[in-house]
């Protein structure tokens, strides 16, 4: 590589260099406006009621010196002596126990209804050409332009007379009432991400299944399934953050502390707690570990799913 080469070489290099500690310098302050709730929240649940709003100086924390702002902003972060008892506290007081284990199974039925008819429909209409097929598919994806709260109204009169709004007696019913639209509200998502996968999976592989004496359940269960696997794991894992972080249906459909999610249990006990804020940020942080943990294992399975259907055929 001569000299002028190796100039123009570099200078590409350097136009490089600029223009990616551009975009970094324009998204760290996005990067830490997003993170800076979280810190807090976790920072307040490991205070006491006193400390959690008191404000310090530099010189306050016995600091000084040119690096006394950063020895500031680590003790107002990580306070000297951490209440990890409020976590303990938030468990049994707040009862945040109790709407965690409601959320886990909340969240479990819900997966496994939306995944389980979701596949189901999908490989109907995928595979299965019947009269008016296409209208009916047509038909259950135009469910997802309606905004949510449109519905509520209708959704609440159904509810109300079917019996499953929480009137204080049984826990079987409401229970239902707050799952069953959840699946329904998840579906025609789950079929979306599901049909266009099932397209592109070649009938070869079912009619050699067939020759081999497998039915339709068997190459449905032995067949579709396993090659779908990517876009269950997307659609399971969608169908999680939702569940999960539900708020509106569990306002409306329960009244009784034994069967409120975490979400719902939080304004219950705000109302009930207002100023008790150590207790409710960790009850805020205790709800987001789950999710956070689901993502993380799931992350590269959702990954594999998106550039799956984005890449097949």
């Amino acid at each position: 590589m001569n000299g002028s080469a190796r100039r123009l070489f570099l200078r590409q290099r350097m136009r490089e260099w600029i223009g990616h500690a551009g975009w970094h310098v324009l998204c760290l302050p996005v990067a830490i406006s997003c993170l800076f709730p979280l810190v807090w929240m976790v920072s307040s649940s490991l205070k006491t009621q006193q400390t959690v709003f008191s404000t310090y100086s530099p010189q306050d924390a016995g600091r000084a010196g040119p690096l006394a702002f950063f020895f500031w902003l680590g003790d107002v972060i990580i306070p000297n002596t951490p209440q990890f008892a409020n976590y303990a506290l938030a468990w049994t007081k707040g009862k945040f126990g109790l709407y965690f284990f409601n959320s886990l199974l909340y969240t479990f039925i819900v997966v496994f209804g939306v995944v389980g008819m979701a596949a189901l429909a999908a490989y109907a209409f995928s595979r299965f050409r019947f009269r008016g097929s296409d209208i009916l598919y047509k038909l259950v994806l135009l469910t997802m332009l309606m905004p949510i709260p449109a519905g509520f109204v209708a959704l609440y009169i159904l509810l109300n007379g079917l019996g499953l709004i929480d009137q204080g007696i049984g826990q079987f019913l409401p229970r239902m009432g707050y799952i069953l639209p959840q699946i329904n509200a998840g579906l025609p998502l789950g079929i979306f991400i599901l049909k266009p996968f099932f397209d592109k999976i070649p009938k070869e592989l079912e009619e050699s299944a067939e020759v081999d004496g497998c039915g339709v359940v068997g190459v449905f269960w032995y067949i579709m399934l396993p090659l779908a696997r990517p876009a269950l794991g997307v659609v399971a894992l969608l169908t999680s953050l939702s569940a999960w972080n539900e708020f509106l249906l569990a306002y409306l459909v329960f009244s009784r502390h034994e069967l409120m999610p975490l979400q719902r249990g939080l304004l219950a006990f705000h109302g009930a707690h207002l100023t008790d804020y150590p207790l409710l940020m960790a009850g805020m942080v205790i709800s987001i570990i789950p999710i956070l943990i689901i993502y993380l294992v799931m992350q590269r399975t959702l990954i594999q799913g998106i550039t799956a259907g984005a890449l097949k055929g």
